[in-house]
């Protein structure tokens, strides 16, 4: 039986790129889209700054001779930039694939591997284990860039790494300077050919065996992230509440959930994202009570934590007013012992249901009712079949 959504509205019918940024020229707010949570007064990145960096990046990878098509995969943590390498790397027609940060050398050679990859930009503190998963598959060093954690790319100090056999080159070789990246323009995707070529392979580990890369299209995103935008802004009072909306970041965006709202999403809405570069429960707890987070975006165990964790009654949460959770089931027992957190019943948990196939989420709830089931989401989902273009 087909499940309809009680919902219904046109998609946007332009690409990835033009969806959260617009034109290349408009001119964009100076709101802050990433901001680093240890160290938000020296280090952020306005929307104007997340659009020019992944514009650089788009115009050096043509200049190194990147083809439509062809895959970059980046091995990295959390950190400022990384939402410009995944937008710079689709605006130059490429595919972006992340690599989760954990992965050990075999696991980073299969998805080197089973990607395509061209280039890897890869971590610094993990350029060991990116240099023997490149070796391993028979890619070049000279297609291997360090990727720093932000800090050297904000003070313009990134230099190139050297091993026992390989000199690797800083990510920021691949950028072209502010003034020519302005000028690059990414095509105007129009068509349903177009919309449906292929801007991510998103690794999932399924149900079995190794894990698969799933192609996510222009179309895929823009009508999921479209879907997210439409059930939040059903909530009262929507409009206002956007303009103090505030985002905190530790789930890794190599995996679908926090790419779609974090690195997409977020700056389509002009949100604020302050960025962990991983879980910490603690430090978590701290900023959030320090930058006065409105909307929590967690998992399963980190709902856990919060309600076993004595300490956490000793932080002030009260600007959290909602709090969503996905990529595993959620039992409503544990839910209510987490909302008890608040006690003036401020919070309930919105569980969705989704997963990397769908782009991220398929199932959700109306933001002010409590008690409601599931919802299908927007009837402009679209499986479309992506094209790897």
């Amino acid at each position: 039986m087909v499940i309809k959504s009680r919902w219904s509205f046109p998609m946007p019918q332009v690409s990835l790129p033009t969806f959260v940024f617009g034109s290349p020229t408009a001119v964009l707010p100076t709101t802050l889209a990433y901001i680093s949570a240890a160290e938000p007064d020296k280090y952020s990145l306005s929307v104007g700054d997340f659009r020019l960096y992944a514009q650089r990046l788009a115009s050096g990878l043509r200049r190194y001779d990147l083809q439509p098509g062809e895959r970059v995969l980046l091995f990295s943590g959390n950190t400022l930039f990384f939402p410009s390498v995944m937008m710079g790397v689709i605006m130059a027609e490429g595919i972006f694939t992340g690599a989760n940060p954990s992965c050990v050398t075999r696991e980073l050679a299969y998805q080197l591997q089973d990607s395509g990859a061209r280039y890897l930009i890869c971590a610094e503190d993990s350029l060991d284990t990116g240099i023997q998963a490149a070796h391993d598959v028979g890619m070049d060093a000279d297609r291997v860039f360090a990727f720093d954690d932000g800090v050297a790319t904000f003070g313009g100090k990134n230099v190139a790494r050297s091993t026992e056999t390989d000199i690797i080159r800083p990510w920021t070789t691949l950028l072209d300077p502010p003034e020519q990246g302005a000028a690059y323009s990414c095509p105007n995707l129009t068509t349903e050919e177009e919309l449906g070529c292929v801007v991510a392979l998103n690794y999932s580990s399924g149900t079995t065996g190794i894990a698969k890369g799933v192609m996510i299209s222009h179309r895929n995103y823009v009508a999921n992230s479209s879907q997210q935008i439409h059930i939040g802004s059903l909530s009262p009072g929507y409009k206002e509440k956007l303009l103090r909306k505030k985002y905190l970041c530790f789930l890794p965006m190599c995996h679908a959930m926090a790419q779609a709202i974090f690195c997409v999403g977020a700056v389509k809405q002009r949100i604020p994202v302050y960025m962990m570069p991983r879980f910490n429960l603690l430090e978590m707890l701290q900023y959030t009570e320090q930058y006065k987070i409105t909307d929590l975006v967690l998992v399963p165990p980190v709902v856990v934590a919060m309600a076993k964790y004595p300490a956490t009654r000793r932080f002030d949460l009260s600007s959290v007013d909602n709090v969503g959770s996905g990529a595993a089931p959620l039992g409503r027992e544990i839910s209510e012992e987490f909302e008890r957190i608040w006690s003036t019943g401020q919070v309930n948990v919105k569980q969705g249901w989704g997963m990397t196939e769908v782009t991220c989420a398929a199932t959700g709830y109306h933001p002010e009712k409590r008690s409601e089931s599931f919802s299908p989401w927007a009837s402009c989902w679209q499986m479309s079949r992506a094209r790897l273009c």
